[in-house]
């Protein structure tokens, strides 16, 4: 026995995903044809709500809209190879120490301005001279 159909509402709050992100998601072709109402009301149904938590699943794991269109097809495809979402999360990976890395880069240059910055009452700041330039 199926589940009703439910309208976005429902939808939203069953995926933990917006109303808003809900339109947007079925906007970019990710949740197929929803059916309407005569009235045209969105009708969501058990498939598709789990598809919205597949897709906040992937969002909360930073993977970009392309990847997630491109898993949710692999995850339609019952004759997909692992080899294609393997290679899609292992680049994933790699921008994220790739971030990661430059988040770092980001972080080690402020403590060190932090370090030369007294902090005090005069006027002379080594991070507003590093950031107009002048240092």
């Amino acid at each position: 026995m199926s589940a009703a159909p439910v309208h976005i509402g429902e939808a939203a709050r069953a995926s933990g995903v917006s109303a808003k992100m809900v339109r947007h998601y079925e906007s970019l072709g990710l949740l197929g044809d929803v059916t309407r109402t005569d009235a045209g009301y969105r009708q969501y149904g058990p498939a598709d709500i789990h598809t919205l938590r597949f897709i906040k699943r992937a969002r909360d794991l930073g993977f970009s809209i392309a990847e997630i269109a491109e898993l949710v097809g692999l995850w339609h495809d019952r004759g997909r190879a692992s080899a294609d979402v393997k290679r899609i999360a292992q680049a994933h990976v790699a921008d994220l120490e790739h971030r990661i890395a430059a988040l770092q880069d980001i972080r080690r240059t402020l403590q060190d301005l932090l370090r030369h910055c007294h902090g005090d009452a005069r006027p002379d700041c080594p991070i507003l001279d590093d950031l107009s330039g002048q240092a």
